[in-house]
């Protein structure tokens, strides 16, 4: 029998999504893969129940229904600081991650290189190389997770075709600030590389932290690709409604990959999430203030158990680093997926093992999520109380 494509050994399966399935498997709490579980706005949900009785069950326009396109350049139009042309730099995708493989596979040719920073979103590194291109990793150094300008030079020396740029961060919840931005795109210009932005996590900012989208900056629309979603923002993920923005001649390409790719997106739920694109601003101001009282009181939460982790200034994720328990005769020898599948098995909650983010040898962090209901915190922070009974001197109640 023939072999199967080598491609596929270059990576493993999600190793986010495989803790869900563990977790599932013992009942624990999922706080691992990161989607919200409280309904998606009444709004929505009220022009769902409609379009389910109306003429909107067979294929849309293949990059995306005109109202939902229409809708989504009036929205990113003001955050983005120029009028978005929904009929000439908008693909609608299957979500983010389609938009992300959409646009690799648009700018990049096999054997070209695309900076990478790490940690970064597990699925870079697969589309990177399901494109045929080659990651060049470069650090971003914790604890606030800042590049160094030489190393990056030193990545876009090497020609890259791209730099793939998560803002907010997933994990660690980086906001990269104006100058960090204006410094990649300096360097993107200087180099005439493509920056291919993930943006989903642009309304879960925390003050002082402010998000800016890299296409808004000087000479840097015509160089970047704007992939986002719905999903987060109007807590949809099932849905998978994502799009592409970018210039018309990266788009006009982009639409070919992804009329291959997935032919387009559901056409009932891009008219149901009409009415979300539409929402005013006080719906974004709302989001946020929920997420920040959520933030808030699981790192409170996390503090009282003597869990040391980051804050992050954006995202629902936060890196809780587990060397000391790892340093206990118990689990020595453990690595961090080793731990975390122990953690879900004896304390009944999920996380994702650090290493599945990082190029470098880190094997000390995990990261939990917080878009969960208050009554899933409380149970979740009640059960993590019994991993400081396993440390001396420690043992405390939330």
């Amino acid at each position: 029998m023939k072999q199967l494509s080598e491609r596929t050994k270059t990576f493993t399966d999600s190793v986010i999504r495989r803790m869900t399935r563990v977790s599932l498997q013992y009942n624990a709490i999922n706080l691992s893969q990161g989607f919200p579980d409280f309904e998606p706005p009444k709004a929505i949900l009220d022009r769902l129940a409609e379009v389910a009785h109306e003429d909107f069950h067979q294929y849309a326009i293949t990059w995306g229904a005109q109202n939902f396109r229409e809708a989504l350049a009036a929205k990113q139009s003001k955050l983005m600081g120029r009028t978005i042309d929904p009929n000439g730099e908008i693909v609608v995708t299957c979500g983010s991650t389609e938009a992300m493989m959409a646009a690799m596979m648009t700018v990049a040719n096999p054997g070209d290189k695309v900076i990478v920073f790490s940690p970064f979103y597990e699925n870079y590194g697969a589309d990177t190389i399901l494109s045929g291109a080659e990651p060049i990793y470069v650090p971003l150094h914790p604890p606030e997770f800042h590049f160094n300008v030489d190393e990056l030079e030193a990545a876009f020396q090497q020609n890259p075709k791209a730099l793939i740029l998560c803002n907010p961060s997933n994990p660690c919840g980086k906001v990269f600030t104006r100058d960090e931005l204006l410094a990649i795109g300096r360097l993107a210009l200087k180099y005439d590389a493509f920056v291919v932005t993930d943006e989903v996590y642009e309304h879960l900012v925390y003050a002082p932290a402010k998000h800016i989208c890299m296409a808004s900056l000087p000479g840097m629309f015509d160089h970047t690709i704007t992939c986002n979603s719905l999903s987060k923002t109007y807590s949809i993920t099932g849905w998978r409604l994502g799009y592409l923005i970018g210039p018309e001649r990266v788009v006009e390409a982009a639409k070919k990959v992804h009329d291959f790719l997935t032919v387009g997106a559901a056409a009932p739920l891009q008219e149901a999430a009409v009415v979300g694109l539409r929402f005013p601003e006080q719906y974004y101001q709302d989001l946020l203030a929920l997420y920040t009282r959520k933030r808030d009181y699981f790192l409170a939460g996390l503090d009282k158990i003597g869990l040391k982790h980051n804050v992050p200034a954006g995202t629902y994720f936060v890196l809780v680093d587990i060397q000391e328990f790892l340093n206990l005769p118990q689990f020595r020898g453990y690595t961090d997926l080793e731990f975390c599948e122990w953690m879900i098995r004896n304390i009944g909650v999920a996380a994702v093992p650090g290493s599945s983010f990082f190029k470098e040898d880190v094997n000390h962090l995990i990261r939990f999520h917080f878009a969960r209901r208050q009554e899933a915190l409380d149970e979740a922070l009640k059960r993590l109380q019994k991993l400081a009974e396993l440390l001396p001197g420690k043992s405390t109640s939330c």
